[in-house]
């Protein structure tokens, strides 16, 4: 196959209309695998193909680009960087949105490779024109530059040409274009940081990540909502966490919380906070966090109560995230009748709340009731019970009810919170008690479609993982169940038809 290729690329050089010639090698370059396409390409000259980009005709240019991106994929990065840096350079500039993603794909990869590196440094009009494609209205295109950054920022190297030449100022001066490419920035930076301390520190000398720090408490709410999230990103990695608790960004963020009571535009950017706490207090500890920053809670409490529709919906995630591990129960265990008060709000969203927010609920119950087998304790069987019990007189028929509802995802969510509570002895028990609970749980006509099937089947799986099953759901029963898990999720019971004859 590398003949053929070879001569169509010939061919090529010697048309005066190569759209036909163009299609024809693309055909060919799909056709050939990857290996082959390799030795094919290795000794020819893409110059033809990189200089039929320069034309006003978008087919041409999207056939072009096909082709590149499937031949440049086979060449090692360093062959790349050597034989084409001014193909490269060119692309960058093209107007063109395919191209420039083409050629920052390419450049990520050499930045991306030890010694491809090292022939970018040397090209620094090269890498201050991926920085200025941060700026472009595309999206597209700008993820891919930063991307292409990211991987430069891998090497000890990258960060010396990025953050300690004059690229910093070219960076700098690319922020100055608009809030929207400022932050494009900053997620970069946030990017980076996150890689390494040593990332970190070259980005906190930058003077980059300060600024991004002072927006969270500018005046532009807007702007400090987004601000939020990038810090939220930032505390992802240990060494970022650490750096912030040193820069004093977590008590900024809680005394922000306290003001946000009296601030009539404190929905705009409190979910930020509280989804800030949030991530905190998963990624370390729910009872240091909830500890050292009451306020956190006592605003998580506060949203759920209220029905304010950017509010709600992160308090109820907030406390499902923390409901699923043991810590973050006890820590809601402990805010007492608080926290039964939330129960029985979510419990009444559940139930008659907008669609979007009761299955968020749905899914928040599930995580709060939640209980392996290895984690059970009987005082940790007793709080799972209590709030469970809390939500209605009859829980067990509120969930239920939700059950056969006529939409699959209710169906769902609601099988999902009994097999929360299927393998603990009280939910068992409340199974058992439950009229005609059991012959619905087998009854395979309940619940269509696969994840309906795959739900019942998971419930079912999970009442067995239990050693009191047996005991509380007695002989047949606990036989009836081992029958409906030997026979998988997908079983059909045949059906034989006897034909008579002479029968009409």
């Amino acid at each position: 196959m590398a003949a053929p290729i070879e001569s169509l690329l010939n061919e090529l050089r010697e048309s005066e209309d190569p759209i036909e010639e163009l299609k024809t090698l693309r055909t060919a370059v799909f056709a050939t695998p990857v290996s082959g396409l390799r030795e094919a390409v290795s000794g020819a000259r893409l110059e033809i193909l990189f200089s039929l980009l320069n034309t006003n005709d978008k087919e041409q240019i999207e056939v072009c680009v096909e082709i590149l991106s499937r031949v440049l994929q086979t060449l090692d990065p360093v062959q790349l960087a050597q034989n084409y840096k001014t193909a490269l350079h060119v692309g960058l500039n093209h107007p063109n949105d395919s191209v420039k993603v083409l050629t920052l794909t390419q450049i990520g990869r050499v930045v991306g490779h030890v010694d491809g590196v090292t022939q970018m440094l040397n090209s620094t009009e090269i890498l201050r024109d991926v920085i200025q494609c941060i700026s472009v209205e595309s999206i597209a295109v700008a993820e891919k530059a930063v991307a292409a950054l990211i991987e430069l920022s891998s090497t000890k190297a990258g960060l010396d040409a990025l953050f300690r030449s004059d690229l910093l100022k070219k960076l700098k001066d690319v922020m100055g274009t608009s809030d929207i490419i400022r932050y494009r920035v900053y997620e970069l930076i946030v990017d980076v940081s996150t890689a390494s301390p040593v990332s970190l520190g070259y980005c906190a000398n930058s003077g980059l990540i300060s600024q991004m720090l002072d927006e969270v408490t500018g005046e532009d709410i807007l702007v400090r909502a987004t601000a939020i999230e990038m810090v939220t990103n930032l505390a992802k990695s240990q060494h970022g966490r650490q750096y912030l608790a040193q820069q004093g960004v977590m008590d900024k963020i809680a005394n922000m919380i306290i003001a946000a009571e009296s601030d009539p535009l404190s929905s705009l950017y409190l979910p930020a906070l509280v989804k800030f706490f949030g991530k905190l207090a998963i990624m370390d500890s729910p009872q240091q966090v909830c500890e050292k920053f009451p306020v956190f809670l006592e605003a998580v409490f506060s949203m759920a109560m209220t029905l304010e529709p950017t509010l709600t919906p992160v308090a109820v995630d907030t406390l499902g995230e923390l409901g699923k591990t043991v810590e973050g129960k006890q820590v809601l265990h402990k805010a007492g009748e608080k926290f039964t008060s939330v129960l029985k709000k979510i419990s009444k969203i559940t139930s008659d709340g907008e669609t979007e927010l009761r299955l968020r609920c749905l899914d928040a119950l599930t995580h709060l009731l939640t209980l392996p087998v290895e984690q059970q304790t009987d005082d940790l069987l007793l709080l799972t019970e209590s709030w469970f019990n809390s939500l209605s007189s009859q829980p067990m028929a509120m969930i239920r009810n939700i059950s056969i509802q006529p939409f699959p995802e209710f169906h769902c969510r609601a099988l999902r919170v009994f097999t929360a509570i299927g393998c603990q002895p009280w939910g068992q028990r409340l199974m058992m008690d439950t009229p005609g609970f059991v012959e619905w749980m087998l009854d395979r006509s309940v619940g269509k479609g696969k994840e309906a099937k795959d739900c019942k089947f998971e419930l079912v799986g999970t009442i067995l993982s239990s050693s009191s099953t047996r005991e509380i759901f007695g002989a047949q029963n606990y036989l009836k169940l081992k029958t409906y898990m030997k026979e998988g999720p997908y079983y059909v019971t045949a059906v034989s038809t006897v034909s008579t004859e002479g029968a009409d």
